[in-house]
């Protein structure tokens, strides 16, 4: 997320009001039970297309970690899956303090607290693959095998390639099933992110959404086995 939340725009992800969904997120809503508002943001929350694609993942593959970079609309469904579940926990990486608060605030308000933990991220200097970035310290983020890794964030303004070092700093720490989804993929930052991925990483077997913004599922082949942890 952005590191300002100031403005009508970011009012119900901050704020917690309780207004309904806008039309497209519904559906979704109702299924999960998500029936008391959303952390909606017209800037910063994903489609609903691409929440449907996360949301059928989770509940199908009922992963035991989930990393998502950038918290919100993504992490309120996510816990809701792990509860559905019966297991997993979501941890998610959060840049902005009040964006940090807010989604806090609303995984308490629907008793989900104890599925997703919002973790504190600034975004710091690190040298990637050669290139230098501002993206999130890792120091709190409990070293765990991940089983789906969501990436939203950091802002695609922060800088050219801002979401690429989220492959190489966790790489290993992935499940050798992991799914990893990236969102806005239909950017050519995002295209050029993956074609970077897949060259760094030969094992990784890419498949391309056409949805509102463009969905990346990218996924290890069986026959190329996981670095150890």
């Amino acid at each position: 997320m952005n590191e300002s939340c100031h403005g009508e725009d970011n009012a119900q992800i901050v704020g917690g009001a309780e207004t309904a969904p806008p039309e497209p997120y519904r559906a979704l809503c109702a299924r999960l039970g998500l029936t008391r508002g959303l952390p909606y943001s017209r800037n910063w929350s994903a489609a609903p297309d691409f929440l449907e694609l996360i949301v059928a993942q989770a509940l199908t593959a009922k992963p035991a970690v989930v990393v998502e970079c950038g918290s919100g609309l993504t992490t309120l469904m996510l816990a809701r899956c792990c509860a559905i579940n019966g297991i997993g926990k979501v941890f998610s990486l959060e840049n902005g303090a009040c964006f940090a608060t807010g989604t806090r605030a609303w995984l308490q308000r629907y008793g989900l607290e104890h599925q997703a933990s919002v973790l504190d991220t600034p975004l710091v200097r690190q040298a990637v693959d050669g290139g230098d970035y501002q993206w999130y310290d890792l120091a709190g983020l409990p070293k765990r095998r991940i089983d789906m890794l969501v990436i939203d964030g950091p802002p695609g303004l922060q800088q050219q390639y801002a979401r690429y070092p989220a492959l190489p700093r966790l790489w290993q720490w992935l499940a050798e099933d992991a799914v990893v989804f990236l969102d806005d993929a239909a950017r050519q930052d995002e295209r050029e992110i993956v074609a970077r991925w897949q060259a760094r990483y030969p094992a990784l077997v890419h498949g391309f959404v056409d949805n509102e913004r463009g969905a990346s599922i990218l996924r290890r082949r069986p026959d190329q086995p996981g670095e150890a942890l």
